[in-house]
């Protein structure tokens, strides 16, 4: 995995912990959050492939995203 992946999955590790706190819900073990963060890292690989867009605002929205499906 290179450098910029790597990178790409911490602020998605932040982005998901940070959503989980403020919707007073448990955080998941770090192993979890690590297996999500990748999740959402390849799929907004294959947005940004798709439509040209910025990688990070898609994972931005994406985490959004699932902040409306737990609710």
């Amino acid at each position: 995995m290179g450098f910029f992946r790597q990178q790409e999955e911490k602020l998605a590790v932040r982005l998901l912990a940070w959503h989980y706190e403020r919707m007073n819900l448990p955080v998941p073990p770090p192993s979890d959050l690590k297996h999500q963060a990748a999740r959402l890292v390849e799929e907004a690989h294959h947005i940004a492939k798709e439509r040209g867009s910025n990688v990070m605002s898609i994972i931005k929205d994406l985490v959004a995203d699932l902040k409306k499906e737990k609710r």
